[in-house]
């Protein structure tokens, strides 16, 4: 029977722990905590300040295919607001990513990816 007890007060603890990682979850926003470790805007280098990206420009480098020159998309994009830090999506392989806010939601910034002189893709990036 004090084995039986003791199971209990353990099984009590465990449901009390749990409820309160779930009650800190409420008022914690892991946006906050993200954005502690972050630069502000994520530049490394900011090329063109004023500089944003109309809903045409837009759709034109969504027709580009990935793995397409460098020089095509930067036809249609010039140049960017700002240059990131660089990294690497793939393993040995350094890809360089420039963001362009847009010019119809400013709070929305195009990232777009390159490896050397390949055109390796885009995402969005939404800031609040």
């Amino acid at each position: 029977m004090k084995h039986h007890r003791s199971r209990r007060q353990s099984v009590k603890y465990w449901l009390a722990s749990g409820t309160m990682v779930a009650l800190a979850g409420m008022f914690i926003n892991p946006r906050d905590l993200l954005s502690a470790r972050a630069p502000k805007d994520g530049c490394a280098q900011i090329v063109q300040p004023r500089k944003v990206l109309s809903r045409e420009q837009l759709s034109q480098l969504l027709s580009i295919p990935e793995r397409d020159r460098k020089t095509r998309v930067r036809a249609i994009v010039k140049e960017p607001y700002c240059k990131l830090t660089s990294l690497e999506v793939r393993k040995g392989v350094k890809a360089e990513r420039e963001a362009y806010p847009l010019a119809f939601d400013p709070q929305t910034r195009l990232i777009i990816l390159y490896e050397g002189d390949e055109y390796a893709g885009y995402s969005f990036s939404f800031r609040q």
